[in-house]
C-alpha cells in the first residue's frame, strides 16, 4: 500500500500520521506503508544510513531465535506488538521448523490488525488480537480466548522492538516480569530494544526524528536497563548482544563492523523450572 495508495484503509485509520508499525514496515522494505510512514523512515535514514540493515538484522534475529524456540521444543508462540507479520515473520518461521506450532499476534493498530487477518486468513494455527502490552493481564486473556495458547505448557514470548515504545514511568520491567510470572516453566522470552550504545550522538538524533512524527514515543535505553528484562531467567548464550551478533547462522553473515549495528541489543532467556 505504498505511496499514500489508500483505496482499503480500515475505518478512521489518518493515514498521514506516521505509525510504529508501518514505519518498521518501510524500512523493512514492506508495502504495508503511506507516504507519512515513508516520509518518517526517510528521514530516518537521513541520520543513519545504515537503518536499512539495521531493520534487516532484527528482522533476521527474530528468526534465528524463533528457530531456536522451536529446536527445542516450543510450539506455540505469542508476539505482542507484532505490527505486520510480512515476509519471514514468527508464524513462518516456526511453523516451517516445526510444522503445527502455533502463533498468537497482539497489536493495538488497526492497520496491523486488519492486515494481520488478511495474510493469516488461511492459517489456522495462527492468529491476530488486539491487545497492548501495557495491559499484560488482558493480553493474556485475549491469547488465551483464540484457543491456540495453552499456557499450562511452555511458551515463546517474543517482545521485538517493542519494550522501547514504553516510558519508564509505565514500568516496562513489571510487564515482561507480570508475562513471564504467566507462563509456565520452560517458557522463553525473545526481546530486542534500541539502545544509544556505540553511537549515542547518532541514537539521539534519530530518536528525536522519530518522536517529532511517529505516534509513539521512542525510548533508548543503556544496556544496564534491557538487561533488567532479563531478571530471574536463564540468559541463553551468547547473552545480550549486538542484534547481528546473537547466533549468527555463519561467520560469512556476521557484519565486519559492529560499530554499524549500535541500534538495538537482542537477547533469549529460559524460565528456570521450579526447584
Amino acid at each position: 500500500m505504498r505511496s499514500g495508495d489508500a483505496d482499503w484503509v480500515p475505518p478512521g485509520v489518518d493515514t498521514r500520521r506516521a505509525n510504529v508499525a508501518r514505519v518498521y514496515d518501510y524500512l523493512l522494505g514492506g508495502t504495508h506503508n503511506f507516504l507519512a510512514d515513508q516520509d518518517v523512515g526517510r528521514a530516518i535514514v537521513a541520520v543513519e544510513p545504515n537503518s536499512w540493515a539495521i531493520g534487516q538484522a532484527n528482522r533476521a534475529f527474530l528468526g534465528r531465535a524463533v528457530r531456536y524456540l522451536a529446536g527445542n521444543g516450543i510450539r506455540q508462540f505469542l508476539d505482542i506488538g507484532s505490527g505486520i507479520p510480512t515476509q519471514s515473520n514468527v508464524h513462518e518461521v516456526a511453523q516451517d521448523a516445526a510444522p503445527g506450532a502455533r502463533v498468537v499476534y497482539a497489536d493495538i493498530d488497526p492497520v496491523a490488525i486488519a492486515h494481520s487477518n488478511a495474510i493469516l486468513a488461511d492459517n489456522p494455527d495462527a492468529t491476530i488480537i488486539e491487545a497492548d502490552l501495557r495491559e499484560p493481564a488482558t493480553a493474556l486473556d485475549r491469547a488465551a480466548s483464540t484457543g491456540l495458547i495453552d499456557f499450562s505448557q511452555p511458551v515463546g514470548l517474543v517482545l521485538v522492538a517493542v519494550l522501547h515504545f514504553i516510558p519508564d514511568e509505565g514500568d516496562p520491567w513489571g510487564i515482561v516480569a507480570t508475562l513471564m510470572d504467566s507462563l509456565a516453566p520452560g517458557s522463553y522470552l525473545v526481546a530486542c530494544h534500541g539502545t544509544e550504545e556505540g553511537a549515542p550522538g547518532v541514537a539521539q538524533a534519530a530518536e528525536k526524528v522519530y518522536n517529532r512524527a511517529v505516534s509513539a514515543d521512542l525510548h533508548m535505553r543503556p544496556r544496564a536497563d534491557i538487561q533488567r528484562f532479563f531478571d530471574g531467567l536463564d540468559p541463553v548464550d551468547p547473552g545480550l548482544v549486538a542484534i547481528p551478533y546473537w547466533r549468527p547462522d555463519s561467520p560469512a553473515t556476521t557484519p565486519q563492523d559492529p560499530a554499524k549495528f549500535w541500534g538495538g541489543l537482542a537477547g533469549v532467556a529460559r524460565k528456570p523450572s521450579v526447584a
